[in-house]
């Protein structure tokens, strides 16, 4: 009963019940057909002119009088409505069924905007694959069109993750959907083969451009390849891009100049460096700044020659070049290799004095400062420390972490930062990989070892030298040949088949121990 009042009240809210109600019997609920009937009637009685209504009053007063009066259209007709336009009428759709339509047209899109920014997220989190998969669901729609953006980030982030081949296929699909490429597009895709140490493929890349009109190479381009060509030591290769840019009338930038300093520095051709520092200080077009000043001071402190750092550091100051962040963060991470905490805590001190934000890279180089030596204690307040400050961490965080714990034989807290890292969703990448083998190792724990290493390889992430390296020293203490034989052959086959074997590799399983 109590439910019954709830919805009469309800109902009598809307419209006055046509019924007649009597206090001793209970009110009937309305079906479906009279409630319309009732709305329409209010609707048409509010919008009715004053003398039809005046009419209308008249007619229902004196309804004795009309009984007999002769009628004007057939039964089931009304005025003004002819067969001709009931026919038509009855032959469009229902509006009903245009709303159905309408409200699934909304629910794809909306579902559309939805897996959308899911494939953005992906995106921003680096995880390349999953990515891919929403990817592939969204091109699935008809009413979805990806933009040239969107085909940006996918090409760069595939090439950031060691997906060359995918990156390929991707593009190749891109050019099949009618999407034009322009330089942008094919610079990204030989990117990613210079972020694999492809070199012969990113010049196949570079020599179709130049046979496309709306996608010859421009600075960009050339400067990505110099910077494959100066990490594989391949000078040769780098005066013939100069030669090339000259001919083309391609000025190099800032940006140009600076990967090849650093090249030649990491080279340790340090009469070429300083030959291309003092064009930048003659030129117009290329003169250094801040990334220059770090360049060379992470060149000088990745050596451990901490006084020739910071006599650059001075000389870049008195050129006018503030330093930044980053600038701090390089000296820090020199200081902190050298074990010499009490410059790196100065320093630390220097940019809260002047204003200048402890980033994530910053909490990094001080964690792997204690990682290298294995102090867990300040390695884990210090990251307790930056997550009390909102810094989010990131691989390089778990890297030194997991090599922390390592280090000081802690190995159960190993396994702890490795599911931290899971349920903080932390980019999975060779290097990441590369930290848990060598933790087992470190443990004796081949089979674990063993295991990481089938994951690493389901999960499509290629392993490098130092992966191998890592495990034939490990299988070597142990006296394992036939295992290194094992590693070795896979090694060979991988370098045989070039990039299609690493693709081939990576999906191939390894034997079961």
């Amino acid at each position: 009963m109590g439910s019954a009042s709830i919805s009469l009240s309800f109902s009598c809210s809307l419209i006055p019940s046509p019924l007649h109600q009597d206090g001793n019997k209970s009110t009937s609920v309305i079906k479906h057909g009279d409630y319309h009937a009732s709305v329409c009637g209010v609707v048409s009685c509010a919008f009715a002119s004053p003398a039809r209504r005046k009419s209308t009053s008249s007619s229902s007063s004196s309804s004795s009088s009309t009984v007999g009066k002769k009628k004007l259209w057939k039964q089931g007709e009304f005025p003004g409505t002819s067969e001709a336009f009931m026919e038509g009428r009855s032959r469009k759709t229902p509006i009903k069924n245009i709303k159905k339509k309408l409200d699934r047209k909304n629910n794809a899109k909306a579902w559309a905007n939805t897996a959308a920014e899911a494939l953005s997220d992906l995106v921003l989190k680096k995880q390349w694959l999953q990515a891919l998969e929403v990817f592939e669901m969204l091109r699935e729609q008809p009413f979805y069109h990806p933009k040239e953006g969107t085909y940006m980030k996918l090409l760069v982030l595939l090439g950031k993750s060691g997906q060359p081949l995918r990156a390929q296929q991707l593009f190749d699909a891109m050019v099949e959907e009618g999407c034009e490429p322009n330089t942008e597009l094919y610079t990204a895709l030989l990117a990613s083969y210079c972020r694999s140490n492809l070199i012969d493929e990113a010049f196949s890349i570079l020599n179709q451009m130049k046979t496309l009109p709306r996608c010859q190479p421009d600075v960009f381009t050339y400067s990505t390849l110099l910077k494959v060509c100066v990490d594989a030591s391949r000078f040769e290769l780098v005066e013939s891009l100069y030669e090339e840019m000259d001919e083309r009338s391609i000025t190099p930038n800032t940006v140009t100049q600076n990967i090849v300093l650093s090249g030649y520095g990491k080279a340790g051709k340090f009469d070429q460096m300083e030959k291309v520092l003092l064009g930048m200080l003659e030129s117009t077009s290329s003169k250094p700044d801040v990334w220059t000043m770090n360049t060379i001071l992470s060149l000088f402190g990745n050596k451990g020659q901490i006084e020739i750092m910071e006599k650059w550091y001075e000389k870049f100051r008195n050129f006018g070049i503030e330093p930044e962040t980053r600038t701090f963060n390089i000296m820090i991470g020199a200081y902190g290799k050298k074990r010499m905490y009490d410059k790196m805590s100065s320093v630390m001190e220097f940019m809260r004095k002047l204003q200048f934000p402890w980033t994530t890279s910053t909490y990094n180089n001080v964690i792997e400062a204690f990682s290298d030596v294995g102090d867990a204690k300040n390695m884990e307040y210090t990251f307790d420390q930056m997550r009390a400050e909102g810094m989010s961490a990131d691989t390089k965080t778990f890297c030194c972490l997991i090599r922390g714990y390592a280090n000081a034989g802690l190995f159960h807290k190993v396994v702890s930062s490795v599911q931290l890292a899971g349920k903080l969703e932390i980019p999975e990448n060779t290097s990441f990989y590369n930290a848990v083998i060598s933790a087992c190792a470190k443990a004796e724990d081949l089979i674990e070892m063993e295991k990481v290493f089938n994951r690493m390889k389901d999960k499509q992430c290629q392993p490098d030298s130092t992966t191998y390296s890592i495990m034939v020293e490990a299988y070597k203490k142990e006296g394992m040949n036939d295992k290194i034989y094992d590693l070795e052959q896979e090694t060979q086959r991988m370098v045989d088949d070039g990039p299609k074997g690493v693709e081939a590799f990576s999906k191939e399983s390894v034997v079961n121990v």
